[in-house]
C-alpha cells in the first residue's frame, strides 16, 4: 500500500514537473516569434508541411462526415416534420462542435505526430545540438516556426472541413433525400449566426491549434534521444492531443454558449 503511495506521487510529481518544462518551453519560444517576421519564407515552408498536406485527410474526412450528418439528421427530424431543418442542423452541428474538434483530432493524428517525430529524430542524431553549438538558437530556428503554422493552418483546415462538411450533406439531403434545396440554404443562412457560431467556431480551432501545436512540439524537443524515446513521444502527442482537445471543447462551449 506504501509502494503504490509512493508511486502516486512519484508520477504526480513528473506530471508537475513536465507541466512547468512545458511552460517554460513555450515562453521561450514565444520569446523568438519575433524572429519569423525577418523568415516568410520558413514560415511558408512549414504552414505548407504542417497545413496543405494534411488537406487531403480534411476533405475526405468533411465531406463523408457532412453526408453521414445528413443521414443520420434526416431520419431524427422526418419523425417531427422537420426534415427542411436539416441544412441548420448540420451547419450548427458542423460550426460549433464537430468541425473544430473532428478537425483538431485528425490534425493530432497527421501532422501532431508528424511534428514530434521530426523533432525528436533532430534531437536524436544531436542537430538540435549542433545548432546550439553553432550559436543558431534551436527553439527559435527549428520549434518557432513549426508552432506558429501550426496554430495558423488548424482555423483554415477548420473553415475547409465545415465548407466540405456542409457540401456532402447538400448532396444527401437534397440529391438522395429529396430535401428541398432552398429550404436547405435559406434556414441555415436565417438560423446560423455569424458571430455566435461560426467566429466562436474559429476562436475554438485556434485554441485548438495553439494546445496541438504546443503538445506536438514540446513532445519531440523533451523525448528522450533513443528509437524508443521518439515513438513513445510520438504516441503521447497523439493522446495527450486528444484528451486536450476534449477536455478544452467542453469548457470552451460552456463559456461561449452560457
Amino acid at each position: 500500500m506504501i509502494g503504490g503511495f509512493q508511486r502516486l506521487g512519484a508520477t504526480s510529481l513528473e506530471t508537475v514537473a513536465t507541466l512547468g518544462r512545458a511552460v517554460m518551453f513555450l515562453l521561450r519560444v514565444m520569446g523568438g516569434a519575433g524572429t519569423l517576421v525577418r523568415r516568410p519564407r520558413l514560415l511558408a515552408h512549414e504552414v505548407y508541411s504542417v497545413g496543405v498536406l494534411t488537406l487531403v485527410i480534411i476533405i475526405v474526412s468533411g465531406l463523408f462526415v457532412g453526408m453521414v450528418l445528413a443521414l443520420q439528421g434526416y431520419y431524427t427530424l422526418v419523425d417531427f416534420g422537420a426534415e427542411q431543418s436539416l441544412g441548420v442542423l448540420v451547419a450548427l452541428s458542423l460550426t460549433r462542435e464537430l468541425g473544430p474538434v473532428v478537425t483538431a483530432l485528425l490534425f493530432a493524428g497527421r501532422a501532431g505526430s508528424a511534428l514530434t517525430a521530426e523533432i525528436g529524430l533532430m534531437k536524436a542524431t544531436e542537430q538540435l545540438a549542433g545548432m546550439e553549438m553553432m550559436a543558431v538558437d534551436p527553439e527559435h530556428r527549428v520549434i518557432a516556426p513549426r508552432l506558429a503554422a501550426a496554430i495558423l493552418s488548424l482555423p483554415l483546415l477548420t473553415v475547409i472541413f465545415n465548407v466540405l462538411g456542409i457540401i456532402g450533406a447538400w448532396l444527401v439531403s437534397v440529391n438522395l433525400l429529396g430535401v428541398d434545396g432552398g429550404s436547405f440554404w435559406s434556414q441555415m443562412q436565417s438560423q446560423v449566426s455569424f458571430s455566435d457560431d461560426i467566429v466562436n467556431g474559429l476562436i475554438k480551432s485556434g485554441l485548438f491549434g495553439v494546445a496541438a501545436g504546443w503538445i506536438a512540439v514540446f513532445n519531440g524537443y523533451d523525448c528522450l534521444p533513443t528509437s524508443h524515446g521518439v515513438s513513445r513521444a510520438t504516441t503521447r502527442t497523439v493522446v495527450v492531443t486528444s484528451l486536450v482537445v476534449l477536455a478544452l471543447d467542453f469548457v470552451l462551449t460552456a463559456l461561449m454558449f452560457d
